[in-house]
């Protein structure tokens, strides 16, 4: 996939980026905008912590498909920060916020990053290499590939499988 021509035509958000590392049945199922989440009390849960944390800061930033917790100007440079409940699926979150990155840098802008885990009180500081850039084209491609397959792919039993919103759905 060519970075430059395919760029303009990116629609993936961020948390497709994160599924992509949790669970590939529920990335494609919430890219059909079947979104089991607005059920669940663990994800109503993650939004009160992300509603009452960091109330001075500029939050929630849309930028085209993009949803940003929130943005700050550290001395000159600019720290995009993902607010996440856990450190459980670090991976995922780290993804999301490398794939916010890299999606800003072809934007024109530079920018690091920053997850917050505000009930740990703990960050994480992120910061985008070249070869974060080539595995995201990948993951890019792949998420595309996933979005347009004719059905899901067979949901894989993981430890968090119960806590999930789509549970049900999936192993019902």
């Amino acid at each position: 996939m060519d970075l430059i021509n395919s760029f303009k035509d990116l629609k993936i958000k961020g948390t497709q980026i994160n599924y992509y590392f949790i669970c590939k049945t529920k990335l494609y199922l919430f890219s059909k905008n079947i979104q089991m989440e607005k059920e669940s009390d663990i994800v109503e849960l993650g939004n009160i912590l992300h509603r009452s944390s960091y109330k001075n800061e500029k939050r929630d930033v849309i930028i085209d498909s993009i949803a940003i917790d929130f943005i700050k100007n550290n001395d000159g440079i600019l720290e995009i920060h993902e607010v996440k409940k856990s450190d459980k699926m670090k991976k995922a979150d780290k993804y999301q916020l490398l794939y916010y990155l890299f999606y800003l840098k072809n934007k024109g802008i530079e920018s690091v990053g920053v997850i917050n885990y505000p009930s740990k009180h703990k960050v994480e500081k992120i910061t985008l290499t070249k070869e974060n850039e080539k595995e995201l084209m990948k993951i890019i491609e792949d998420i595309e590939n996933i979005i347009k397959s004719r059905k899901p792919i067979k949901p894989e039993r993981k430890s968090y499988c119960k806590k999930c919103a789509y549970y049900e759905f999936c192993f019902s």
